[in-house]
């Protein structure tokens, strides 16, 4: 779903637009910019082939304007009038890319530029700006003097009528992707410096405010952390060369958030996927830690919500809080207990993420319990909307219990959530210990009816469902690149990764093991990817109902893995 805020193409924005171009506009840069955004070549290339994929749609359009392209979607226009393929243009490198990059943002300026369109609510108007800075070069090459003074006026009304609208920007990564670029141009463009006070002290207030005590946002969706923390460090970058300060608040949000990305991170390089997030592309987490130069290591306690596990060359990424609320929830996951794990190089439990490129059944369905590796009882998620066409989970999970610690055994994180309290009576605890050599993750999980109250609403579900008991499943949705065979007779589940390394699943108790379809919803995508899952399901009869499994590395392999064929996960298809 496209996140967007304020008015846009209204009567309002054209007046706006109208006013902003009677003003004094910039003649050239007060210094030359510089890219600071990252594309991805393959996208770029098939940009200039006329491949146009924008959330989840491909449109196959050789030698068309994109403006002339009907949106089929509000996610589609906004990739489109956010301008972040000119990344991916700028990234493809050739001649035709720059021409591809050129003609469109003129074709923009000369069918949007006078305020027109959905592309002119303040985080887009933002975004677009900061691209057009970062790629100036690319964009003015070879252009004749009236080509570039259009190209100056639009950017200059852009940045008239965002120090006007910024306000507009709903709090958090809206505001501060709209704060972001008016400092950029402003200390960018020759006469526009008057627009930087204001957007320096709103930028820091906002840090102050937006960024918690530990370095999270309202969201709690990693993703949207790191874009935060890029244009933070953006913002703190442009006015250090401009030899201006950088406001107290807004350097400590930069130091506050980099711990918290760091425990976000897995072995792979990527990012925790959780609540609308995903890993990342190749490489740019690592980038942006490396230039902000905070080098804090995460706290022992929860990250924004997370609790890590990590030995060897294993990480365990925990959701060890209830979901974000209000405005934050409004894409927020039903995903309380849930954990992700890489080995290496190489991602291996997974959370099936967001469904939003691909539709609202896809969105909807990402965000549902079992599209996440945790227990859910069957037909319920841990956390549930209000009914209707409400985005927010209202009903939501209450973490009980987080406690952690560290014994010869290895890291352990010790949790417990009530989101099946008042529908059923019943808690769901959840332990997991992570060997020290990162070799074996062990887990417990129970459903129990803990207080008199819930084993009296256990009952009576039990009287309505049956001597079957209440019916649930375990879930481990695995990477697509895992290789997954049932073994042992159907005791266990052998894993191969394409480093080399063999995982084998085990599990005690009364329960069905089973590998069943499922899916990994990745951005750049067309569809779904096909993968697989490990369910071990069973029904709860008793106040407590226990299942103990362990994910271990088969004896045979090494400690550690050279492992260096890495294939490109973002590749297009």
């Amino acid at each position: 779903m496209a996140r967007v805020s304020g008015g846009s193409g209204g009567v309002q924005t054209r007046f706006a637009v109208w006013r902003a171009s009677r003003l004094p506009e910039a003649s050239g840069f007060a210094s030359q910019p510089e890219p600071r955004s990252i594309g991805m070549f393959a996208r770029g290339r098939q940009l200039c082939a006329g491949d146009i994929q924008f959330a989840g749609h491909l449109i196959e359009a050789p030698g068309v304007d994109l403006w002339s392209i009907p949106a089929p979607d509000a996610g589609f226009a906004a990739e489109a009038q956010g301008f972040t393929w000119l990344d991916d243009l700028a990234a493809a490198g050739s001649g035709v890319a720059r021409q591809r990059a050129q003609d469109w943002t003129w074709g923009w300026i000369d069918r949007y530029g006078r305020g027109q369109g959905p592309g002119w609510t303040p985080e887009l108007t933002g975004r677009r700006m900061i691209r057009w800075i970062n790629h100036a070069y690319l964009l003015l090459a070879g252009r004749d003097d009236v080509q570039a003074e259009a190209y100056f006026r639009a950017l200059s009304v852009q940045t008239r009528y965002l120090a006007w609208r910024w306000t507009r920007a709903a709090p958090g990564l809206p505001r501060f992707e709209a704060l972001t670029a008016l400092i950029t141009a402003g200390l960018a463009l020759n006469g526009l410096d008057d627009v930087v006070p204001p957007a320096v002290e709103a930028l820091a207030r906002d840090c102050a405010t937006a960024v918690d005590i530990e370095g999270g946002i309202p969201t709690r969706n990693p993703s949207d952390l790191l874009e935060v923390f890029t244009l933070l460090s953006w913002a703190a970058l442009a006015l250090t060369e401009a030899g201006q300060q950088v406001p107290v608040p807004h350097q400590a949000a930069i130091e506050r958030i980099a711990p918290t990305l760091r425990a976000l991170r897995h072995s792979d390089g990527g990012l925790a996927r959780f609540h609308g997030g995903d890993r990342g592309a190749e490489g740019r987490l690592d980038q942006a830690l490396a230039s902000a130069g905070v080098r804090a290591m995460p706290s022992q306690g929860l990250s924004m919500g997370y609790a890590r596990l990590a030995g060897g060359r294993t990480t365990v990424i925990v959701d060890a809080a209830s979901p974000p609320q209000g405005r934050a929830g409004v894409s927020a996951h039903a995903s309380t207990l849930a954990f992700e794990m890489s080995s290496g190089r190489r991602p291996l439990i997974v959370n099936c993420g967001s469904g939003a490129p691909f539709g609202a059944e896809w969105r909807r369905a990402g965000r549902a319990t079992p599209s996440h590796s945790t227990l859910a009882i069957d037909g319920y998620s841990s956390s549930r909307f209000a009914g209707g066409e409400t985005e927010v989970l209202t009903d939501r999970a209450s973490v009980l219990t987080v406690r952690r610690h560290t014994t010869e055994a290895g890291r352990s994180v010790h949790l417990g959530h009530g989101g099946w309290s008042a529908t059923h009576g019943l808690t769901h605890v959840r332990d997991l210990t992570l060997s020290p050599e990162g070799r074996t993750l062990r887990g417990e999980d129970r459903l129990v009816a803990l207080t008199p109250a819930e084993r009296k609403r256990f009952e009576q579900v039990l009287r309505t469902v049956g001597l079957q008991g209440v019916g649930h499943s375990i879930r481990f949705h695995l990477h697509p690149d895992v290789d997954a065979a049932l073994d042992l007779g159907g005791t266990a589940v052998s894993l191969a990764l394409k480093s080399g390394e063999i995982w084998v699943f085990r599990t005690e108790g009364f329960v069905n093991l089973r590998l069943e379809p499922s899916v990994y919803l990745e951005r750049g995508r067309l569809q779904p990817r096909a993968t697989r899952q490990i369910v071990l399901s069973g029904h709860a009869v008793q106040w407590e109902t226990r299942t103990v499994w362990t994910l271990a590395k088969a004896q045979d392999t090494p400690l550690a893995i050279r492992d260096l064929d890495r294939d490109d996960p973002y590749a297009l298809i």
